[in-house]
């Protein structure tokens, strides 16, 4: 039997519809998102169950930013993202959840007040951004760690305003920041700067203490995470 080959250039010929369909997602994030902010973008692992103390730690975090007038925003699905969906809507606050269309379906949760689902990630993690003013990450696997390193690239590059960039649960998390200090600080792939506005974090009120001490100090309240 003569091998499958898959043809590199198939969806060619729909790549000019593709690009309607990528504008259309972008504007309709934009006009369903306009309202939302200021927002505190919270991630996390999607196989997160709700029987775990993290569960109830993500519910606790997402109902504080009421105090400060912030909406949650998260990836929409399971885990660590119905967990905050669901601490904003027991909070009367604006819940957001940014879905994602996956041939293993991820269906959305039941705790937003606000849902849209994309097609193409790099739109959905546009829109993870653009609206935040704050990120908190929760632990969770390669989708977790592939949005915490944008979101610390875009800052490194000045594409995003410095909000403050909160990682949950000082255990989990110190491995990996060993690793950053020890090989890309210590080989010079990254400055001592690029460290300033990450937060470690193991409670509730660190938390949202961080957040509220850095607007303070920077008199910033409700603006747009895009520097452009």
């Amino acid at each position: 039997m003569a091998p499958e080959y898959y043809e590199i250039n198939e969806l060619a010929k729909e790549e000019s519809w593709r690009m309607f369909r990528i504008i259309g997602e972008f504007v309709d994030g934009f006009d369903s998102l306009s309202d939302i902010q200021p927002a505190v973008t919270i991630y996390g692992s999607a196989r997160l169950k709700p029987d775990d103390e993290l569960y109830s730690h993500t519910q606790e975090i997402a109902r504080r930013p009421r105090q400060l007038g912030f909406s949650i925003v998260t990836g929409g699905g399971p885990g660590v993202m119905e967990a905050a969906n669901r601490g904003a809507r027991e909070a009367g606050v604006t819940s957001v959840g940014l879905n994602i269309d996956l041939p293993e379906e991820q269906t959305p949760n039941p705790y937003t007040t606000k849902s849209l689902v994309f097609k193409h990630f790099f739109v959905r993690k546009v829109m993870l951004v653009k609206y935040a003013t704050a990120f908190i990450i929760m632990p969770g696997g390669l989708g977790t760690l592939d949005e915490l390193t944008e979101v610390l690239t875009l800052m490194q590059t000045e594409k995003i305003k410095p909000f403050p960039v909160i990682l949950f649960d000082s255990k989990y998390w110190k491995g990996f920041l060993d690793w950053l200090r020890a090989h890309t600080l210590g080989r010079g792939f990254v400055d001592e700067a690029d460290f300033e506005l990450l937060r470690v974090c193991d409670t509730t009120d660190e938390v949202i203490d961080t957040v509220q001490e850095w607007y303070l100090k920077q008199a910033i309240v409700g603006r747009k995470a895009l520097a452009k």
